[in-house]
């Protein structure tokens, strides 16, 4: 037995068999995953940042996406590859932009704050919920809003809604509250009658005013309203606007996708859940451009390519469900629309949606061809007489969601282990593939480890860590999700061998030196079957 076998740590106290989110948000800081942005100045609302380990994540994430959409892409129902390009478009466009998606004028809620709890809800939320589950009359009886609703995200609010059979569309074209109240016939009903929830007597509520979900600034020396301008609130639409010069300069024909990965904005009124609803965050979107005889054929193509992708990183089974948008819940423009949904610690029993795969028929053309003048319209070009507005099959993939919920997916308890838990990571996806130890530091093992270290590096990223006792190195490496530690012992200079110690199952096992590599490569690849 090497002297890495008999450093095998004491299995820790029995742990809680259920994920707390707070251990993984925990994990997270600990082990520079994510941090609070702004971390030394108590922080900001909403925002983060990604450490070493989280950035690596969400890095290779982004590149499977990238891969299977722009690289490699999938094979389609013809029996040949379907054709996407990339697109990386400016986070500040032209303001007539948002005007013509909507965004300006739809992207709003009317809000209200409470002048005593200082917390702020949706006004419209507030009335509907309280009339629902009968704590106030149509005549006005004014009484105590839910608990529930405090800190409450859209999500949670509108799956409540749904449940209580409320209509998904709870706001007027103009996003008037007056439409709410006439429609709930609570029109007589003042919100300062109404007891806020955690407050102590009614009055406490202001009035509702919109609230813009779109981060306004300015582009210019002097702030003023003609040089007003957005961050967007999606990748989307630097796609749609760039269609046509895609369409001019590439050799594209429909049908044909475009992709994009990047930031995008939203005040949030209640950013909640980590990482799951913040006020930044980032988009993997592709629109796909087809003919409008073949949309349905197309958007059953990229459903079930959503799935295999989704399972390809290690996010599937009974965590994961593809849920069908309801008739009454679809956004206007959309024909049909699927969520890709995970069961995250902080949702159980429910689902909070990771990807919308939504039919967006030629809504956006439209609207950028009304807006700015421009023929957005498709010429066949074995018939140039023939002339048409591409439909679309959006599928919008959340990618700091995703990054969430592969953290959620790995998350694996195991009261056998010093932490009590280890990261199963899908290798694919691992921050780090494997770790170098030599078990101490003289006699040789550095060097050794060294050398191990810069003959795998070009390869995978890998870890060299010569710090502190084995098993503490061990322990951090579980928690950090390596798949396999290769440790360097006294052994090593006379037999050419090293200690293997697989993550998953603990098995410790001597294999050659100079087999590492193509130990490494045979066993990834069966991890990731």
């Amino acid at each position: 037995m090497s002297q890495a076998d008999s450093a095998t740590p004491t299995p820790a106290p029995t742990a809680p068999t259920t994920k707390d989110m707070k251990d993984i948000v925990a994990l997270c800081k600990r082990r520079g995953f994510i941090f609070q942005a702004s971390d030394i100045y108590d922080g900001i609302n909403g925002f983060w940042d990604f450490g070493p380990l989280g950035t690596e994540l969400k890095n290779n994430i982004r590149d499977l996406w990238w891969k299977a959409m722009v690289k490699c892409p999938p094979i389609g129902p013809d029996g040949n590859p379907v054709r996407i390009v990339g697109l990386d478009s400016a986070i500040i466009q032209n303001p007539k932009v948002w005007v013509a998606s909507g965004h300006v004028s739809g992207f709003s809620d009317p809000m209200t704050d409470c002048r005593e709890t200082k917390k702020r809800y949706r006004a419209d939320h507030i009335y509907l919920l309280m009339l629902r589950e009968g704590t106030i009359d149509i005549n006005g009886k004014p009484a105590r809003a839910f608990a529930f609703l405090q800190d409450a995200t859209n999500d949670e609010v509108e799956k409540r809604l749904k449940k209580l059979n409320v209509p998904n569309k709870i706001i007027g074209d103009n996003n008037d509250i007056s439409d709410v109240l006439v429609r709930t016939s609570l029109q007589n009903v003042p919100l300062n009658e109404i007891v806020a929830p955690d407050a102590k007597a009614p009055g406490s509520l202001t009035e509702p005013r919109a609230f813009n979900l779109l981060f306004e600034t300015h582009a210019g020396a002097i702030q003023s309203e003609e040089n007003k301008t957005y961050l967007r609130g999606e990748t989307a639409q630097g796609i749609f606007i760039n269609y046509k010069n895609i369409v001019d300069s590439s050799r594209v024909r429909i049908p044909f996708g475009i992709a994009q990965v990047g930031k995008a904005f939203r005040n949030e009124v209640n950013p909640r859940n980590f990482i799951f609803r913040s006020r930044e965050f980032e988009q993997m979107e592709m629109e796909w451009f087809c003919h409008p005889d073949d949309a349905d054929m197309w958007f059953d193509f990229w459903m079930e390519e959503r799935k295999k992708w989704w399972l390809s990183i290690g996010v599937g089974g009974d965590d994961i469900i593809f849920r069908k948008h309801d008739v009454d819940e679809l956004v206007f423009y959309s024909k049909k629309t699927f969520d890709v949904e995970y069961r995250f610690p902080f949702t159980a029993p429910d689902f909070g949606e990771l990807e919308g795969i939504a039919y967006r028929a030629d809504y956006d053309l439209t609207q950028h061809q009304k807006h700015s003048g421009t023929k957005m319209e498709y010429m066949d070009p074995d018939d140039n007489t023939k002339r048409y507005l591409p439909h679309v099959i959006e599928p919008a993939a959340g990618l700091t969601r995703g990054v969430l919920a592969v953290l959620c997916e790995a998350y694996t308890i195991d009261p056998n282990r010093p932490s009590g838990m280890y990261m199963n990571f899908h290798p694919n996806v691992a921050p780090i593939k494997a770790a170098i130890l030599p078990l101490m530091a003289k006699d040789g093992q550095p060097e050794i480890a060294q050398k191990l270290y810069m003959e795998l590096r070009e390869d995978y990223m890998v870890e060299l860590d010569i710090k502190q006792n084995i098993g503490k190195r061990y322990a951090r490496q579980d928690e950090i999700g390596t798949p396999f530690c290769f440790t360097i012992d006294n052994d090593t200079a006379s037999d050419n061998s090293v200690t293997v110690r697989h993550r998953n199952s603990m098995k410790q096992e001597r294999i050659a030196l100079d087999n590492v590599k193509n130990f490494m490569r045979e066993n990834m690849a069966k991890m990731a079957r």
